[in-house]
């Protein structure tokens, strides 16, 4: 039952939300990252990015106790698949072959940002329930096909689940800070052949005359900010499709919020020939008994002007983690996908997201798919395990 005081009201921008009342309560979650952020979220609408025209109608639901807001979320009405990463494309071909629309359909997530975290802000887990359960309604109410938690926390999933959504996992790779004091002491907690290749990877991008720098927030130049897009956007266009991000979102999170970026350059005769972005954040943790934060990495994006061998290896995994190393992060999250990063010591994580369909029919039809994906899912863990890349 919804707790009586509580307003809920559904906004059509962020920016018609206080910066300082969002952040402020998304820092009180146990899993924020910095994409959840009010001025990431701005930025995404102000350029163009994430709208209506490019498929992304944004509504945020909120929740307020007085003048407190106590719970809110990103909601979009999609009206496609793409810039999700949970793929779903089977369920839309289905309800297309029985004439039934599955588009627009609600899509609660940060926009091409496959990055597990805090979804559903919240005061405490009864208002986070009390979301869930608004979120559901209102996608009943306004007749849409599905509603879709993408990549959400642990508790996140919960209520949802108490609301009635299903479970769908998915598979991370992750790196977590076992006390290495550099990437020498990296290199010691793996076997032999996989120590073997890093080297050997490493050694050909020096071979080729490439060297690395970073810089990390307002150091971060316009002309860095400049060449990063050159080869981001290249790197879509490589693969045939045009980039989900503009110029002008870059630039809007270098004026407005450029702390969490950090920026790796390879340069090879004094020219720059590579770049890659990851962003940090911090998130509550428990150690010894006692709480505090831990620096958490995000691997986000990279491109080159030029082709070397191992260069992106070098580029998005080994100088990423050398910096976190250095800098005392606690865990590198590598992106969606991609088996290849076990042997650079990224080690599988069960993720989540939550999905609540309006027909029947296909709600069961999918809730047994998934019950029969998740076990899927166990025994790809454990295939993967067996082939640890660590020496224990």
């Amino acid at each position: 039952m919804a707790e009586t005081g509580i307003i809920t009201r559904m906004h059509p921008s962020v920016q018609d939300i206080a910066e300082q009342a969002w952040n402020t309560l998304l820092d009180q979650q146990p899993h924020p990252t910095p994409f959840m952020r009010h001025a990431y979220l701005a930025a995404l609408e102000t350029s163009g990015s994430a709208t209506a025209a490019t498929g992304w109608s944004a509504r945020y639901l909120t929740q307020w106790r007085g003048p407190a807001l106590v719970a809110a979320c990103p909601v979009y009405l999609k009206a496609h698949s793409w810039g999700e990463y949970i793929f779903d494309w089977a369920w839309a071909r289905a309800h297309a072959e029985h004439g039934l629309p599955y588009y627009p359909k609600a899509v609660v997530a940060v926009p091409f940002t496959p990055v597990p975290g805090t979804r559903l802000m919240a005061c405490d887990p009864a208002q986070r329930l009390a979301l869930a359960q608004a979120l559901r309604d209102w996608s009943e109410s306004e007749g849409l096909s599905s509603l879709h938690v993408l990549w959400c926390a642990a508790e996140d999933l919960e209520a949802c689940t108490q609301a009635g959504l299903m479970q769908r996992d998915n598979v991370q790779f992750h790196w977590s800070h076992a006390g290495e004091a550099d990437f020498d002491g990296f290199l010691a907690r793996l076997t032999q052949d996989k120590r073997k290749k890093i080297r050997q990877e490493r050694r050909r991008v020096a071979e080729a005359g490439v060297r690395f720098h970073w810089a990390r927030g307002a150091d971060i130049t316009p002309q860095d900010w400049d060449f990063f897009y050159h080869c981001y956007e290249r790197t879509y266009l490589e693969h045939g499709n045009p980039p989900y991000l503009t110029p002008d979102f870059f630039q809007r999170l270098a004026h407005h919020e450029p702390e969490p970026w950090v920026l790796f350059t390879a340069e090879r005769a004094g020219e720059p020939i590579a770049t890659s972005l990851i962003a940090t954040g911090a998130q509550p943790t428990s150690a010894a008994g006692q709480n505090g934060m831990e620096t958490v990495a995000y691997g986000r994006y990279w491109g080159a002007t030029q082709r070397v061998d191992c260069l992106h290896f070098d580029a998005c995994y080994y100088q990423p983690l050398q910096w976190c190393m250095a800098h005392g992060v606690q865990r590198f999250e590598g992106g969606a996908q991609g088996e290849h990063k076990m042997a650079r010591a990224l080690l599988p994580v069960r993720t989540h997201s939550a999905h609540w369909l309006a027909h029947p029919a296909f709600a069961d039809a999918v809730d047994r798919f998934l019950a029969q994906e998740r076990l899927g899912v166990d025994q790809y863990l454990q295939e993967l395990w067996r082939h640890s890349p660590l020496k224990n």
